[in-house]
């Protein structure tokens, strides 16, 4: 089986924690030249640091707001002028505030169909042209199992991340021709800070303990515990490799069985 990412360049976003950070890793350790990026210098460097370059790569990051979609279109865009083209993009970023979408405000909505499909969508644009012309390119967006069965108590991520979904199939429809490949890798219970965050939001609203919580939302997946990010890692990264080359536009979970549907 063919993984080797060597002389690829690997663009992850949302690369400076949880799910992110974990497969900025794995795509180092397989050869890649990553390019982190977030909001954070600091916390890229330190997670560049982190990096191998067993196979002398050259990583770097990218300092980027998604709240200013302009400045991200330019960065990467410069980044591509400079250094050749991206051949994988990992689309990443953290989900919008958990709560009924009953309660939901409009700019909850807005935000969020900015910073999971606009940005998305100016990413992959932005790409595009180099992965055609490199003869090699790899989309993969890290979205949801609510893209399958909406989740209890997230009703703007339900809505969103099924938006994403949709965007990412007409996109594998699109430039499969091209020898690009765009899939969505759907991460169920995590243990990430948002999944701290949901937990902990749960067990303030209804007066449980954390662990209360955490025992009833292990008790709905099948090999009962949470996954680590570098589960989640290992399928965006096989993705990413040329193993993969005819798996396109699908979604796959990895939720130790938790969706309740095929």
């Amino acid at each position: 089986m063919n993984l080797d990412l060597k002389g690829k360049y690997a663009l992850v976003c949302g690369s400076t924690q949880g799910i992110g950070k974990a497969v900025a890793m794995e795509l180092a350790i397989l050869g890649a030249n990553v390019i982190l990026l977030a909001r954070n210098e600091q916390s890229l460097k330190q997670v560049k640091a982190e990096l191998t370059v067993s196979g002398n790569q050259l990583h770097s990051y990218l300092v980027a707001d998604y709240n200013d979609t302009k400045n991200l279109k330019e960065l990467v865009q410069a980044f591509i002028n400079r250094n050749g083209p991206i051949n994988i993009l990992v689309n990443n970023t953290g989900g919008p505030p958990s709560g009924p979408i009953t309660n939901a405000k409009e700019e909850e909505f807005i935000t969020a169909f900015n910073n999971h499909l606009i940005c998305n969508q100016i990413l992959a644009q932005t790409c595009f042209e180099g992965m055609k012309h490199s003869g090699y390119g790899r989309i993969v967006n890290i979205i949801s199992t609510s893209v399958k069965a909406p989740l209890a108590n997230l009703g703007v991520s339900n809505t969103i991340r099924a938006a994403v979904g949709n965007w990412a199939k007409t996109w594998a429809n699109e430039v499969g021709k091209y020898g690009i490949t765009v899939n969505n890798v759907l991460p169920g219970a995590t243990l990430t800070g948002r999944l701290e965050n949901i937990i902990q939001t749960k067990a303030t609203k209804t007066q449980h303990s954390v662990d209360k919580i955490s025992e009833e939302m292990i008790s709905e997946i099948p090999m009962a515990r949470f996954a680590n990010p570098f589960e989640i890692a290992n399928a965006v990264c096989f993705l990413a490799s040329p193993a993969a080359s005819y798996i396109n536009g699908i979604n796959i979970p990895v939720d130790g069985g938790r969706t309740p549907n095929l």
